[in-house]
Order: C-alpha cells, then sequence, then structure tokens
C-alpha cells in the first residue's frame, strides 16, 4: 500500500500475474540507484506507481489495460522488484522526487500519474513538490494525514515486525526479481519505517493544481470520511446540475472492497480512470 505493509506482502502473494506481452524492461540511474521500468502501448504519457512490497507484475490487468490508449510507464520504487535498493529511507517525499527524477532522465516534461496505495501518495508528494509535472493524477487507497486511518490499522501497527516477512514466502518471491537476494530485510525495515513517517499535510493537499481522481474502497484501510474530506479539500463535493461546471477533481468508493481488492478490479478501475484522464465528464439532465 500505502500504510499497510501486511496487506501489501499479502497482495504480492495472492495477486495472480496475468498474461499479456510485456514489454522490453529498461534501467536508468536514478538518485544512486538503478531504476526499473517498462514502457508499453501509444498515446499520451501515463506513469503508473506500485504499491508497498510490490513490482510491475503484481499491479494485474491495469496496466495493459491503460496501455490500449496511453504511452504507459510503469516504475519499480526503490528496493522493489527489479530497482535497487540504497542507503536512504523510503519516504513518499523521497518516492515523488525519484519520480521527478526519472521523468528528467526520460525526457518526460509532464506526465498524467496513476498510483496505487504506496505509489498512490508517492503520486500525491509529486504532485505538492513537483506540480510542474503532473498532468491529471489518479491516486487509489491513500490518506493524507494518520487521523484518517482506521482504528483498528493504527491498533494493528504495533505488530509489525521484520518477521512477519523474514524467512517467509514473501522473501521468496522477493528475491525471484531482486538485484540484491540478500537486502530483504533492510528493505522490510524501511518499509515498516515509512509506516511511522509524520503525514498531516492538509495545506500541501489543498493546495494542489492538477485534477485528482480519488479512488478507495469502501472497506479500505482509511476511513471513508477521510476520503470525503481530502475530496472536498481539491474542490470537490458540491451540488451539481445548477449551471457551474463541476470541479476537475473527482471522488470513486468501490462497494464492498478491501485495500487489497482495489487493484485486482482492472475493469472497473480502467472505467474510473480513462474517462477522468481524458476530461470526459457525464452528462446531467439540465446540460
Amino acid at each position: 500500500m500505502f500504510r499497510h505493509i501486511l496487506l501489501g506482502a499479502v497482495l504480492l502473494a495472492a495477486t495472480p500475474v496475468l498474461a499479456w506481452s510485456e514489454p522490453q524492461g529498461q534501467r536508468v540511474e536514478v538518485n544512486g540507484m538503478t531504476m526499473y521500468y517498462e514502457v508499453s502501448g501509444e498515446g499520451d504519457p501515463l506513469i503508473v506507481l506500485h504499491g508497498a512490497y510490490m513490482n510491475i507484475p503484481t499491479m494485474g490487468g491495469i496496466i495493459p489495460r491503460l496501455a490500449e490508449t496511453h504511452r504507459v510507464y510503469a516504475l519499480e520504487f526503490q528496493g522493489h522488484g527489479r530497482t535497487t535498493d540504497i542507503d536512504r529511507p523510503i519516504t513518499y517525499q523521497n518516492l515523488a522526487d525519484d519520480v521527478a527524477a526519472f521523468m528528467d532522465a526520460a525526457g518526460l516534461q509532464t506526465a498524467d500519474v496513476f498510483g496505487y496505495s504506496m505509489g498512490g501518495v508517492a503520486g500525491l508528494q509529486l504532485a505538492i513538490r513537483h506540480p510542474e509535472k503532473v498532468g491529471r493524477l489518479a491516486a487509489a487507497s491513500v490518506a493524507y494525514d494518520m487521523k484518517g486511518m482506521q482504528p483498528d490499522f493504527i491498533a494493528f501497527l504495533p505488530n509489525l515486525v521484520p518477521e512477519l516477512f523474514v524467512g517467509t514466502p514473501f522473501e521468496d518471491e522477493w528475491r525471484k526479481l531482486a538485484p540484491d537476494p540478500e537486502g530483504y530485510r533492510a528493505v522490510v525495515e524501511k518499509l515498516i519505517a515509512l509506516e511511522y513517517e509524520p503525514m498531516a499535510w492538509e495545506d500541501e493537499v489543498a493546495a494542489i493544481e492538477a485534477p485528482v481522481l480519488l479512488i478507495a474502497g469502501d472497506a479500505d484501510t482509511a476511513t471513508l470520511e477521510h476520503s470525503v474530506a481530502m475530496f472536498r479539500l481539491l474542490g470537490g463535493g458540491v451540488m451539481g446540475d445548477l449551471g457551474k461546471p463541476l470541479p476537475e477533481s473527482r471522488l470513486a468508493i468501490l462497494p464492498a472492497t478491501s485495500h487489497t481488492a482495489v487493484i485486482g478490479q482492472a475493469d472497473l478501475l480502467h472505467a474510473l480512470i480513462e474517462p477522468f484522464l481524458q476530461g470526459e465528464t457525464p452528462k446531467g439532465m439540465f446540460e
């Protein structure tokens, strides 16, 4: 994810890798690491950012769906997949700066972004720290303040220890792609530390200029109230049908959907993300 490493680890083991023709992988030096990424499709550029403990394959079917109409740049973050780890904490700000540096290296002045969980929060920070680089941002399962997390999640945090992951099948899966097969514990420790990084970005989120599509499950790790509050910070939550254009930011709540179930619904995600990226708005009766 985003703020739930255990769920992210379960997702890594459980998400099926779909049978599709993967593009040739590429590597680029970014902020002292060798970042792995894949490019697929044709059209306007779209950067895809995965969640914690994930990689490009475990994002499932959403990447090939988006590649039908976009030139998709799917990245693997520090210490994830085939990207090397470096002697630096994993923070949302660092991840956002890595994406910005990647865009410079790839010659992308501006791109749309879709991020899930940890990748979605990194996308928020990218829009905050590098606003000139983000066209539209679709962010799934995100939060901007720890106060918005579910009480059960907060209660679970003290149970997050490296032994939940080290020496388990999660490590076996990670080793299959990792440049340093012995570096798993170091990455786990950084991701656990990420769970305790301060998050209180109300003013920064309210200042985001890019249109944002927020996607959340109705049983996600952040509360529904928090998702609505974030939507309002972005200018949403007004009444339509009064002759005024709707705000460009949007909110979508997926029914009967937990945090890890969000990314597995590729068709539903695509049906939400694609019209948003195209700037399409459903027509009301009075238009």
